[in-house]
């Protein structure tokens, strides 16, 4: 089977269009909680995709809940009703990527929340992890260099020593859209690159002092500029 290299959106449509096939094999099949769903094989040459589309596919309805995978043995229907179950695949079926606006929302409401705890339950080596990436991050805006990815990795590094799985795992998902963006619309320029450093470091600072409500404030401070930016584009 041969397979075409396919650009992002069709990637995305070829995905929601499997989505819907397993959809209506749980229908058809009649399948139920802890029902078994033919292999990732199996459902690859059944509806003629790659069978990394077929695990995206499957991994995307895990995460909302509606597949569970258990290693070595296989993909389950999770414990929700049928109709429950086509109510909420219809629903991540019409789900849009997200605006750039939506994006920045969502980060600004993330990371206000992860700093906070951050400064709270943070261990000795999550600081460490956070120093380093700040480190790299300024070695990068002193040289002149881009360091948006820099940057973000400074942020993922707070984002685990939340100790919250979830966020963590939303700061994940959103990431690689936030780098595609900043790099489009070209967000940071050298003076806001250079005051990120300081930024960095008094949202470490507060984080390292174990003060969650310093660490919050200087994270709002630090997203002042873009907030700002986003209304304005």
């Amino acid at each position: 089977m041969k397979f075409e290299v396919l650009t992002k959106k069709e990637i995305q449509t070829v995905q929601k269009e499997v989505i819907s096939k397993i959809r209506d094999l749980i229908n058809f099949k009649n399948l139920e909680t802890g029902d078994k769903l033919p292999s990732e094989r199996m459902l690859s040459d059944k509806f003629q995709v790659s069978r990394s589309t077929v695990r995206e596919a499957i991994q995307k309805l895990e995460f909302y809940g509606l597949l569970k995978s258990i290693p070595q043995s296989g993909t389950f229907v999770a414990n929700i009703g049928v109709i429950a179950l086509n109510g909420m695949i219809e629903d991540i079926l019409r789900l849009e990527d997200p605006d750039f606006k939506s994006l920045v929302e969502t980060r600004i409401l993330l990371e206000l929340k992860t700093a906070r705890l951050a400064a709270l339950r943070r261990t000795d080596e999550d600081l460490q992890n956070i120093k380093e990436a700040l480190d790299a991050y300024s070695k990068k805006v002193r040289a002149g260099e881009d360091a948006v990815q820099e940057d973000l990795l400074f942020h993922l590094a707070i984002a685990k020593a939340s100790g919250n799985s979830t966020m963590n795992t939303f700061m994940l998902i959103i990431t690689p859209e936030i780098i595609t963006n900043f790099e489009t619309h070209h967000v940071c320029d050298v003076n806001q690159a250079l005051l990120g450093i300081e930024e960095h470091e008094l949202i470490y600072n507060a984080i390292k002092d174990q003060n969650p409500q310093l660490a919050k404030k200087m994270m709002k401070e630090h997203f002042k500029v873009l907030y700002q930016y986003c209304y304005n584009i």
